[in-house]
């Protein structure tokens, strides 16, 4: 599996460093810049330093619940440049930085593969309960608690699967490390392995947190707006108004993802207080599954990658 890695991004709020981990290092952004720290075959760790990719410098887009989007699509565009790049130093191949058609082409199939899987699969599943006389029609309430107790199922499915890849378990192991480096940075704690050590594993600013949240947003959301939606327009062809509904469902992916973003702002912000805890909950409960801990190399590696985010040339 050289290439595939589940994106988890650990989503910058306040202060300004997040993180992701990749293919035997770990990716770390400050701001307007991100480093990657990779450990090569021979032991050594090879760091780049580069401009993070933006969506938002127009001052309307960094407007809270219109961020949201572009930031989750900027996201993805520096994770999957990331993602190449270490896969091609873990292995010491010479390819050359991605395309950018080849950018596109893997952003759409990853962000499609995401919605076959977690938007249309469910509803799919929900149609056969349907059939089966266990669920009521499109308009009733039940057929989107079953579509949700789909897409949360096959979710937490997904990331236990492929929990159990070893490439993927190396990825998680240093997620783990990104967050523990993390903690030390927003504590100031010594940057060492030894002083991020004993640093939590799991982060309210975790992007496992945000697709969770997303996930339940959404559930809320479509169980309230898509029966109300078909009030005003219903196609009476059976397929064409699935598909219809599938398409409404994949258009309110936009407000769901700016207010999951937001969510996890607050959450991140302020993770001491009670109710930040309770809404973090569940999101650190699921990176007991997407974080294992690592060990003081991979910590290492973290720790090289913060350096190189957070640092700046000296000006001359």
């Amino acid at each position: 599996m050289k290439r595939a890695a589940l994106l988890l991004p650990l989503l910058a709020a306040n202060p300004t460093v997040g993180g992701q981990a990749v293919m035997e290092g770990v990716m770390m952004r400050d701001r307007e810049q991100l480093a990657i720290a990779v450990r090569k075959p021979g032991g050594d760790i090879l760091l780049d330093v580069r401009p993070w990719f933006c969506l938002t410098a127009a001052k309307l887009l960094k407007k809270p619940f219109l961020r949201g989007f572009p930031i989750l699509l900027e996201t993805l565009v520096n994770g999957i440049k990331a993602l190449n790049y270490s896969a091609q130093v873990a292995v010491e191949e010479e390819e050359g930085e991605i395309s950018p058609m080849a950018m596109g082409l893997t952003l759409a199939a990853s962000i499609g593969f995401a919605l076959l899987l977690f938007v249309v699969t469910p509803h799919l599943f929900t149609l056969g309960l349907k059939a089966a006389g266990l669920s009521g029609g499109v308009e009733a309430l039940s057929f989107h608690v079953w579509d949700g107790f789909f897409k949360l199922a096959l979710f937490i499915g997904y990331i236990v699967a492929i929990s159990y890849l070893p490439d993927v378990r190396r990825v998680f192991e240093y997620h783990g490390a990104e967050h523990k480096v993390i903690w030390a940075y927003e504590q100031g704690a010594e940057l060492s392995p030894a002083g991020a050590r004993g640093f939590s594993r799991l982060h309210p600013r975790c992007g496992t947190a945000f697709l969770l949240f997303v996930l339940a947003i959404s559930i809320v959301l479509y169980t309230g707006l898509v029966p109300w939606l078909l009030t005003f327009y219903a196609p009476e062809t059976g397929w064409i108004k699935q598909a219809y509904i599938v398409g409404l469902k994949l258009v309110l992916m936009v407000p769901v993802s700016a207010l999951a973003y937001e969510v996890i702002k607050v959450a991140g912000k302020f993770h001491t207080s009670l109710a930040c805890r309770l809404i973090s909950a569940p999101g650190l409960f699921m990176q007991m599954l997407t974080t294992k801990e690592p060990d003081d190399r991979q910590i290492e590696v973290a720790l090289a990658a913060l350096r190189g985010a957070v640092e700046r040339p000296a000006a001359s």
